[in-house]
C-alpha cells in the first residue's frame, strides 16, 4: 500500500530508521488492530497506534468517562467527564491522525459477538480489566488465529507478553482458569500507579507496531514483569502447554466461554444487594440502616456513604459483636466487590445485611 506526500512527511521519522522504512510504514497503514477497553491501557495504545499510521483502529468500549478516570486514562480530558469514551476518544484519535480510521464498537463482548469482532482485525489489543474479558478475548484469538497483545497492570506491577500466535502460548497456558470469585481484587479497589498504565501501554502498543510492521522480535513465548517501583524489568519464559484447555494438543474449549462471574464477584442469591436510589430512598424517610463501609482506613478518608461506619473488611470477622441484629446492615466498599461479600459473611452470621451495588463510586455519581 504505497504512502502519499502527506503520508510521506508525517511517518518522515520512521522512513529514516532501516528496520521499518517505507515497506514497514506501508505494513502499518495496510494494517489493523482491535483495542478491547479505552481506559489505562487502551488510552496510550490508542493514541501511539493512531500517531504510527495503523491505518484501521477499531475500539471495544461502552462505558462514560468519570472523573476517577483521569488520574490514568490520559486520553481523556476533564471536559470529557460525562461524555461516552467512544465519542470522547474517537474526537482525540481524529486529532491525533486523521489518515487513519477508526471505527467505535460500543458494546460489551460476549460469546455470542467476540469471534465476529476479533476476526475482523489482523491483531487484538487487550486493555482490559476483568478475568471475563481477557479470557474471552483469548479464547477468540486462539480460535480466530488473531495475535493477542496482553497486558495487565496491579498497583505498581504490570505485565506484558504476546500470545495466541502460531508457535507461542496462550494466556490459559499460563493462567488455564479464572481464579475463584474474591481472590484479586480489580484496579478500582486494589489501586494503580497513574503512571504505570502509560508505561505497560506503551509496551502494548510497541508490540503491535512490531507484530504488524513486520520488524523486531515480539514477546511471543515470554512474558515481560514491571516492577515500577525499582523500576525493574524481568522477563520470564513461558512455553506452550500441549494440556492447554484451548490452544493445546487436544483442546476442550472449542468456543467462547461465557464468564459472569468477574474478579471478585459473588451471585446474587448468596449476597444480596440494594441501588443507590434505594438507599437514599429509606435514608431519607429516616430508617434506621447501619451501614458500614468495609474499604480500609485511606480510602475512608478520602469519602464515605452518609453515616457510614468503618470496619474494614478483614477485620469484620472480629467485630461482629459491635454490629447490630435489630436493623438491617448496608455494607459499602469502593465498587461492591468487597462489601459483597460482607454481606454474605453477614447474612451466614444472622445479621439483615445487604451490599450497596456499585459502592461509594456509584454513591458518589449519584
Amino acid at each position: 500500500m504505497a504512502l502519499g506526500p502527506e503520508e510521506r512527511v508525517r511517518y518522515g521519522r520512521h522512513l529514516v530508521i532501516p528496520e521499518v522504512g517505507e515497506a514497514g510504514q506501508a505494513r502499518l497503514k495496510a494494517g489493523s488492530a482491535l483495542v478491547v477497553g479505552a481506559g489505562g491501557l487502551g488510552s496510550p495504545v490508542l493514541l501511539y497506534l493512531a500517531a504510527a499510521g495503523v491505518g484501521r483502529i477499531g475500539i471495544v468500549e461502552f462505558d462514560r468517562v468519570d472523573a476517577s478516570n483521569l488520574q490514568r486514562q490520559v486520553i481523556y480530558g476533564t471536559s470529557d467527564v460525562g461524555r461516552t469514551k467512544l465519542d470522547a476518544a474517537l474526537a482525540r484519535l481524529r486529532d491525533v491522525n486523521p489518515l487513519v480510521t477508526v471505527e467505535p464498537h460500543e458494546v460489551r463482548l460476549n460469546a455470542t459477538n467476540v469471534i465476529d469482532l476479533v476476526s475482523r482485525y489482523d491483531v487484538v489489543l487487550d486493555g482490559t480489566d476483568n478475568f471475563a474479558t481477557r479470557y474471552l478475548v483469548n479464547d477468540a484469538c486462539v480460535m480466530t488465529k488473531r495475535p493477542n497483545v496482553y497486558a495487565s497492570v496491579f498497583r505498581f506491577e504490570g505485565q506484558v507478553s504476546v500470545f495466541a500466535t502460531a508457535n507461542g502460548p496462550c494466556y490459559r497456558c499460563l493462567h488455564p482458569e479464572p481464579p475463584p470469585p474474591g481472590v484479586i481484587p480489580g484496579c478500582s479497589e486494589a489501586g494503580v500507579l497513574g503512571v504505570l498504565p502509560g508505561l505497560i501501554g506503551t509496551l502494548q502498543a510497541n508490540e503491535a507496531l512490531k507484530l504488524l510492521g513486520g520488524f523486531g522480535a515480539p514477546l511471543i513465548g515470554r512474558l515481560l514483569l514491571v516492577d515500577a517501583l525499582g523500576p525493574r524489568f524481568r522477563e520470564i519464559t513461558l512455553p506452550q502447554d500441549p494440556e492447554c484447555p484451548v490452544c493445546g494438543d487436544s483442546p476442550t474449549i472449542t468456543e467462547p466461554i461465557e464468564y459472569t462471574l468477574l474478579c471478585g464477584d459473588l451471585p446474587v442469591s448468596e449476597a444480596s444487594e440494594i441501588s443507590v436510589a434505594e438507599l437514599q430512598s429509606r435514608l431519607t424517610a429516616g430508617e434506621a440502616l447501619a451501614i458500614i463501609d468495609v474499604r480500609d482506613p485511606q480510602e475512608h478518608a478520602l469519602g464515605a456513604v452518609d453515616g457510614a461506619r468503618l470496619i474494614p473488611l478483614a477485620d469484620l470477622p472480629a467485630r461482629l459483636d459491635e454490629l447490630p441484629r435489630d436493623r438491617p446492615i448496608v455494607t459499602h466498599c469502593q465498587t461492591g466487590v468487597r462489601s459483597l461479600k460482607a454481606s454474605k459473611l453477614l447474612k451466614e452470621k444472622g445479621f439483615q445485611a445487604v451490599s450497596l451495588k456499585g459502592g461509594f463510586a456509584a454513591w458518589r455519581k449519584r
